[in-house]
């Protein structure tokens, strides 16, 4: 059985969620299921009547001083699953026809984790800035170090090994449980084909997003230590941003010093530019604030 989880709390984008994955559940050749974990203390009630022929709601009420429980909601989703294969997706992801299909072949198979493609609603590839997708090739596959959970699966009992999602992170509790998986000897597949939609969102939401990962970021240095001796090499990011934010007083000697963003221009050349640079800053700006802080 293959039970797909989604996690949310007032998001209204969520009734076209589950209209789509719904509707790839039910052509399924084996038995499937949604599980919805919401936390929005019946906000959205209309959107559970609307879908309760189709989908097992979970009514979640977050533990007591947890303002962010998004790692206590996914261990609840995976608990109250039935299936052997779990998939999340995201409250506002707009699945792709083949989807589900192509995200649990490889689970049906030899497959203990896969990952698959999130595009914004313009069609062009849109990764959240914390999660710099690094692609190691073995084989005929290709897989990642990390990848988000918006579109992503496993099998339970890679779950089960690591017993769930770390609930002392607020955000950033997947690129933990992805780094964990590639520590415990597991692999997570990229399943480029199993692709889906996202709205990110105007730019403030964006920005906010970039600067708590930042933030996320940190602390999941902090946690897996031994990843900072290659930090320069596979996440470049969350070095070379802070410390362009903290040479910006250079700027009153050296007037040329914010130019340095061009070489990070030229390199993104191909995708957004203004776009990629505004996140990465927020993104340095959240691993300073955290840094600062402890």
């Amino acid at each position: 059985m293959i039970s797909v989880v989604i996690i949310s709390k007032d998001e209204a984008s969520l009734d076209d969620t589950l209209a789509g994955v719904s509707s790839q559940v039910a052509g399924l050749d084996e038995p499937g299921e949604v599980v919805v974990v919401d936390a929005s203390a019946g906000r959205l009630d209309r959107i559970r009547q609307r879908h309760e022929a189709q989908v097992r709601w979970i009514d979640f009420k977050p533990p007591a001083g947890v303002p962010v429980s998004i790692p206590h909601q996914r261990n609840v989703g995976v608990r109250a699953a039935i299936g052997d294969i779990i998939v999340f997706t995201d409250a506002g992801c707009l699945p792709d026809d083949g989807w589900l299909e192509r995200m649990a072949t490889p689970l049906r198979q030899c497959e203990n984790a896969v990952a698959g493609t999130s595009r914004d609603l313009s069609g062009a590839l849109a990764f959240p800035t914390a999660h710099v997708r690094r692609v190691e090739h073995a084989g005929d596959g290709s897989y990642l170090v990390e990848c988000p959970t918006l579109n992503f699966g496993f099998r339970r009992g890679a779950f089960d090994a690591l017993g769930g999602f770390d609930e002392r992170f607020a955000y950033g509790s997947d690129v933990d449980f992805t780094w964990r998986l590639n520590d415990a000897g597991y692999r997570v597949l990229h399943v480029p084909e199993a692709s889906l939609r996202h709205d990110y969102g105007p730019s403030r939401r964006r920005n906010r997003r970039s600067y708590v990962y930042g933030k996320a970021r940190a602390r999941l240095y902090r946690k897996h230590r031994a990843r900072r001796r290659s930090i320069l090499r596979s996440d470049p990011i969350a070095v070379v941003y802070p410390l362009f934010l903290l040479g910006l007083p250079l700027t009153l000697i050296f007037p040329w010093y914010p130019l340095l963003l061009l070489i990070p221009a030229w390199r993104n050349r191909s995708d957004r530019v203004i776009r990629v640079l505004v996140d990465h800053l927020w993104f340095g700006a959240g691993v300073l604030a955290e840094l600062a802080r402890r």
